[in-house]
């Protein structure tokens, strides 16, 4: 079975990406917001220990034979590096990267993130920290990062713009050798 890793900057699309491949290959799906974040409300407000989290993750993992995993495990996710067959990267125009987050924000949490709600303030710094995903430098979650790490990977990397008709973005990657192997090897 195939273990693919999904990455990206926020809003390039990682998880409807990852979500879309599970689905088509018949595969878990495993998100690394999941294992990165305690489940607070509101939501994002409270990482776990790196420790706890790569132990979440590499136990869950280790319960599917196949799996994809969206999101972005940079600077805490080096043990379940040397399991991916493929990490496709996703890359977007930072305008359009950034109205796909908030229109995200606003679907998923409406009137909290507005003007006095209980959600207004950690929105506006999550939109502030988005915004300079592009231009930050290799110390924070930013393309310099994703580059830079991308640089030490083994895994055949899949450049992708996000941009793009995510079925054609799936298509893209059916395509890819490394997952024709994995369909190969579960035959």
């Amino acid at each position: 079975m195939v273990h693919i890793h999904v990455t990206g900057a926020s809003g390039s699309g990682t998880t409807s990406l990852g979500h879309m491949l599970a689905e088509r290959l018949v595969i878990a799906h495993l998100d690394t917001d999941d294992f990165f974040w305690l489940l607070t409300d509101p939501p994002f407000t409270t990482p776990r220990e790196a420790d706890e989290r790569i132990r979440l993750l590499l136990a869950e993992a280790g319960r599917h034979d196949g799996w994809v995993l969206s999101g972005s495990a940079l600077k805490w996710g080096g043990q379940i590096e040397p399991l991916y067959d493929l990490i496709v990267f996703l890359k977007i125009e930072p305008e359009l990267r950034m109205a796909r987050i908030r229109a995200r924000e606003i679907a998923r949490y409406g009137d909290r993130i507005g003007a006095g709600g209980d959600m207004e303030v950690k929105s506006g710094q999550f939109l502030e920290w988005a915004a300079t995903c592009d231009t930050a430098g290799p110390e924070r979650r930013s393309l310099a990062a994703h580059e830079q790490w991308l640089e030490t990977q083994t895994a055949p990397v899949l450049r992708l713009d996000s941009s793009r008709d995510i079925d054609d973005l799936v298509a893209e990657v059916l395509l890819h050798p490394a997952i024709a192997a994995g369909a190969i090897r579960r035959r």
